[in-house]
């Protein structure tokens, strides 16, 4: 069995670059929805999809498919159907493949919610952001917090596998606010949160303030803070991490595309800007579609890089270490032609920072929180 590769899982990634309203910390690949007509889009993503087939033969059936964005929950139920019944004929589904579809609390309260389910959708990511109506506007949303739980009580008679998003460690949020927060979010009764920190990147909004000044990221050091009151907390109620940064209160919520992309397994990313990562004789590669709308149009076949063995053993260790799951040491040696250093291993163990457990390196919560540290002492030098 190959290191990486379809053995560890195989998903489809949708690419929807189109916002009603393009948030302020929003670093991706996204355009202003405006008055639009996605039948090209769709055609083009749909030609995406049968080319890969064309690539990619010997593949096995997808086990998930993620529709993200941008704001793919603008898409109505006709239009996802489209796009899954050219994934299913090209590829097939697995039993019980994942279909997964993020969500605007807007979108879901204008009643599509059983349209994407009659769809195919069995899984919602819905974006909440935040309870807060002050941090709702700071962050440049579009519905305000009533309508956010109101989204979340339309969506449970529909789907029982949905995700709830926040982002919390928001410039001058105290450990009270953020704990007070959370609390909230979890007596909604979501089976899944992603709980993000707020991360400034250079090229957006928020990125441009805090060049000016005007705006000032949360130390790290109360960052940490902020991180270990969720991971206490979301414990205690029954949601404990199965990642870095998400939670589930059982194996069945886990989010399984999410699971593809740590076990570094392969996927197709298809839509404007999409990445994707595809083995094919013995051979591993880095997929990037063209990212305007219009440019993909034409030429929807995204570009392949073969990546080196070391390129792809990196990313391994950087993907691996997010679950609590762990690293495969057995994959480790495979992938660097040698084993993990014993006297680095003694040193994470010893400072509570990892276990080893059936020949998995398992990093503890305060480890993951200094996930990318530990991959930097990790990686063979």
């Amino acid at each position: 069995m190959a290191a990486v590769g379809p053995d560890y899982g195989f998903g489809l990634y949708v690419h929807w670059p189109y916002c009603a309203h393009i948030c302020p910390y929003c670093d991706f690949n996204v355009y202003a929805a405006k008055a639009r007509d996605s039948g090209p889009l769709l055609e083009a993503i749909i030609k995406d999809i049968k080319a890969h087939r064309a690539w990619l033969p010997e593949h096995p059936p997808l086990q998930s498919v993620f529709f993200g964005g941008g704001t793919p929950s603008l898409l109505n139920g006709a239009e996802i159907s489209q796009i899954l019944r050219a994934a299913e004929a090209a590829f097939g589904f697995a039993d019980g493949a994942e279909i997964t579809l993020e969500a605007n609390p807007n979108d879901i309260l204008k009643g599509a919610a059983r349209d994407w389910r009659a769809a195919g959708v069995n899984r919602l990511s819905i974006g909440v952001q935040s309870l807060d109506d002050e941090a709702l506007s700071f962050l440049g949303r579009d519905h305000d917090s009533a309508s956010a739980r109101a989204a979340i009580e339309r969506v449970q008679p529909v789907f029982d596998d949905f995700s709830v998003d926040l982002i919390y460690a928001r410039p001058g949020q105290s450990p009270a606010a953020w704990q007070d927060e959370l609390s909230r979010a979890l007596a909604l009764g979501a089976p899944h949160l992603s709980l993000y920190e707020l991360t400034i990147e250079e090229r957006t909004a928020f990125g441009k303030r805090a060049a000016r000044g005007e705006l000032i990221p949360m130390p790290d050091d109360d960052q940490a803070d902020l991180y270990e009151i969720t991971q206490e907390l979301c414990e205690a109620h029954g949601l404990p991490a199965f990642e870095v940064s998400n939670h589930a209160k059982a194996p069945q919520y886990e989010s399984r595309h999410n699971h593809i992309y740590w076990a570094n397994g392969d996927w197709i990313g298809v839509g404007p800007g999409a990445h994707g990562r595809i083995s094919v004789d013995g051979q591993r590669y880095a997929t990037e579609a063209a990212r305007r709308p219009t440019d993909y149009g034409q030429a929807p076949h995204p570009s392949r890089e073969a990546l080196s063995k070391n390129e792809i053993a990196r990313e391994f260790l950087a993907m691996s270490l997010r679950p609590v799951s762990g690293l495969d040491l057995t994959r480790f040696q495979a992938l660097f032609d040698r084993a993990l250093d014993p006297s680095t291993l003694s040193q994470l163990t010893e400072n509570g920072l990892a276990r080893v457990t059936d020949d998995r390196l398992k990093l503890t919560a305060q480890g993951r929180l200094i996930a990318d540290h530990i991959a930097g002492l990790i990686l063979p030098h």
